[in-house]
């Protein structure tokens, strides 16, 4: 019948070809590296005509130059148009770009938290707040310092809760 060779199944894992082919690890996950970042290698590798040490060597380098300069600007592209250019431009530098671009994920990450904070803590209350009663009782000398409500607080508060009203509508939150 020729000749067979024993080819693992598709979806089985690292152990699992290890397992069949007799195969070690480590030579499992450097022939992956070759399948992944040079796969025109492959075929040499299979036949013998290629050492799967030196495609591996070949593999890695590539892998390193994906991991470049060029590539790190092109993907800082996608994400920050601005910042690519500046470094195009000789402005910044693509280290620098790059810890701009994570100094700026953090703080929107914080300015996320602390409105999410305010808004749990003020939205709720004013909730509970409801009726002619409550705001009957108001008594402007017992509010704390700058912090008395007047008309133009409650139009500034009435215009926030509409925008908060479309943005959960917008972003379909519950």
């Amino acid at each position: 019948m020729g000749d067979t060779k024993r080819v693992p199944k598709r979806g089985h894992t690292v152990r699992d070809i290890e397992e069949q082919l007799g195969v070690a690890r480590a030579v499992i996950g450097r022939a992956n590296v070759v399948w992944q970042h040079a796969p025109e290698l492959v075929d040499s590798v299979i036949s013998g005509a290629v050492g799967l040490d030196r495609a591996y060597e070949t593999a890695r380098q590539k892998k390193a130059q994906t991991d470049s300069a060029e590539a790190q600007l092109a993907k800082l592209h996608n994400e920050d148009p601005a910042l690519a250019a500046r470094v195009v431009e000789g402005e910044l530098t693509l280290q620098g770009a790059w810890a701009e671009r994570k100094a700026r994920q953090e703080e929107e990450t914080r300015q996320r938290r602390v409105a999410t904070q305010l808004l749990c803590e003020v939205l709720p209350s004013l909730a509970q707040v409801r009726g002619s009663k409550t705001f009957a009782l108001y008594d402007p000398q017992f509010a704390p310092p700058g912090r008395a409500v007047t008309r133009e607080v409650i139009a500034h508060a009435a215009t926030a809760l509409q925008e908060i009203a479309s943005v959960w509508k917008e972003r379909e939150l519950p």
